[in-house]
């Protein structure tokens, strides 16, 4: 195997620097240690390797990953972001959907992870469906998407091409952990993935321990819209936007879950005729500007739910990069979370 074959050169060379260098003593060493820690990545390398042929099951089918990936192609939201946080940089990646996007059509922390390291990002325009066409040219060999809508058809079709890695149950429903882990461990890294995980989540713990005020509060995320204000949505636990208030100390209201009567469900929808049902949400997190607080207030329907009382509302700008970061990934979290806090912790000091 190629490895074994680094890892005895590696090894030869260390030997021969510790024989042939003389007087040159603490060049030897400094030598000597720099092989030594190669030749330990190779064998870790090694190692890795031995968990192929592995089998990932998902809402999909299963899939089998014969061997660890060489050509990595990720493709849909956040996916892209797992194998650039493990170091290892895809031959191909989807543009970015939505938010505040660079001349690549990637947002700030994925174009910066690239950026890092010294690589210009092959990218996907899949935005109105998947260029088949693309991802075959990459020779990829697995595709990651842990976090999609792929449909039956989609999935199939992909396979085709590659290993395909879908949705662990239900389409659009997958958190920033399981799609850390999923994607990890389809390129023979699910223990990396779990510590990357266990690192976020470190991250996350301390950057709340700022903001003590947040514990408990009650929070919905909503998609609302001012021009028509009749019927809205809120996302469910099910939704990762959502997911991700858990994450943060915050809570689904209570009068939330009772208007949830279909437990896959990642939205529910709302008529403004029972707002007043909300009467326990002390934040309200949506899409949009001051404007439609205002409508709101100005509506009587909604008079019965503290927040809008209070304007306890956490406003995302869709050019804004918090209202990208709303759905979380491993790389967007250390990205924004200061200011998801910040804006979170102003809203929670309205409550009355």
């Amino acid at each position: 195997m190629k490895r074994k074959i680094i890892t005895t050169l590696l090894t030869a060379s260390v030997c021969m620097l510790a024989t042939a260098c003389g007087a040159a003593t603490e060049v030897t060493v400094n030598n000597t240690q720099a092989e030594a820690a190669l030749v330990e990545e190779a064998v870790t390398d090694e190692i890795a390797d031995d968990v192929f042929p592995l089998t990932i099951e998902h809402g999909l089918g299963e899939t089998v990953i014969e061997k660890r990936p060489e050509n990595v192609v990720a493709i849909a939201w956040g996916n892209p972001d797992v194998p650039l946080a493990l170091g290892v940089i895809p031959v191909g990646i989807s543009e970015a959907n939505f938010g505040p996007r660079d001349e690549n059509g990637l947002l700030a922390w994925t174009a910066k992870a690239f950026e890092d390291a010294g690589v210009t990002p092959n990218v996907f325009d899949d935005t109105d469906g998947w260029d088949y066409e693309a991802i075959s040219d990459c020779n990829p060999d697995v595709i990651l998407a842990a976090y999609s809508g792929l449909s039956q058809e989609e999935y199939d079709s992909l396979s085709q091409i590659a290993p395909v890695v879908a949705y662990p149950k239900i389409a659009w429903t997958t958190t920033w952990q399981e799609e850390t882990i999923n994607d990890a461990k389809a390129l023979g890294l699910e223990k990396e993935g779990k510590e990357l995980v266990a690192e976020t989540e470190k991250l996350i713990a301390d950057k709340l321990s700022q903001y003590p005020g947040l514990e408990g509060k009650r929070v919905a995320f909503a998609w609302l819209s001012e021009d028509d204000l009749g019927t809205f949505y809120i996302y469910t636990g099910n939704d990762p936007r959502a997911a991700f208030l858990s994450d943060l100390g915050l809570v689904t209201p209570d009068s939330v879950k009772s208007l949830i009567t279909n437990d896959q469900d990642f939205s529910i929808t709302v008529s403004a005729e029972n707002a007043d049902l909300l009467s326990d949400v002390d934040i309200i997190i949506t899409y949009g500007t001051e404007s439609l607080v205002g409508a709101m207030q100005a509506d009587g329907r909604f008079a019965n739910i503290p927040a809008v009382k209070n304007g306890a509302f956490v406003l995302l700008d869709s050019n804004d990069v918090l209202a990208a970061a709303s759905t979380p990934t491993v790389l967007s979290i250390p990205y924004a979370i200061d200011d998801y806090l910040k804006a979170l912790n102003d809203a929670a000091e309205k409550i009355q």
